[in-house]
């Protein structure tokens, strides 16, 4: 995809939160460059701090917490087009406690974090921009969180079927398994017997 095509698509999410004027578009849509990645590439470790916002153009990618014992979590996903990158790490420059991996061979634009806080300061519309994007986002979360503590296995399996029903096709199942809380073997029934 050419970088005019792929700006187009950013442009398109971009404007589906907030708006912005068109010199402020230029000044935004100036801060991204193409970057590829590898299957199995390791974007970001956990006591890295994040430097890189993605737009994800192509490919699969997860966000995972390694717990001392040695067990994975996978928090998030991410695919086209929506952003990437370990967003806690980004937004306070602190060290990462996730780690960021491609799933498959991903394509992006990518921006930096001192290019994304200098627009911040200079336009009051990037930061309503902003905001708007991370309400969407925490209220996600949040929604999330509920699903996590409160719903049966095969509740969280509904949910993501209602939700998201082409990562079955996209993402292995041992990471949506992961993603749910669930063992492999759980998963596995629930793929087997549960009909939307």
């Amino acid at each position: 995809m050419e970088l005019q095509a792929a700006l187009e698509h950013l442009r398109k999410v971009i404007f589906a939160i907030h708006p912005l004027q068109e010199n402020e578009w230029a000044d935004f849509a100036a801060i991204w460059q193409r970057f590829d990645a590898k299957r199995k590439t390791m974007l970001t470790k956990a006591g890295e701090t994040e430097r890189h916002l993605y737009f994800v153009l192509n490919g699969v990618q997860r966000g995972f917490y390694l717990h001392d014992a040695g067990k994975e979590a996978t928090i998030v996903f991410s695919y086209p087009f929506s952003f990437s990158g370990i967003v806690d790490s980004f937004l306070t420059q602190q060290p990462s406690r996730f780690f960021l991996e491609t799933l498959t061979g991903s394509k992006f634009l990518r921006t930096e974090y001192r290019q994304v806080n200098k627009l911040l300061m200079r336009y009051h519309n990037f930061q309503t921009c902003m905001f708007k994007a991370l309400s969407f986002t925490f209220a996600g979360v949040l929604e999330r969180q509920i699903e996590i503590q409160c719903f049966s296995a095969e509740e969280k399996f509904r949910v993501l079927l209602r939700r998201s029903p082409h990562v079955l096709q996209l993402i292995p199942h041992k990471y949506l398994a992961s993603y749910l809380g669930l063992d492999a073997t759980t998963f596995s029934k629930l793929l087997g017997s549960v009909r939307l």
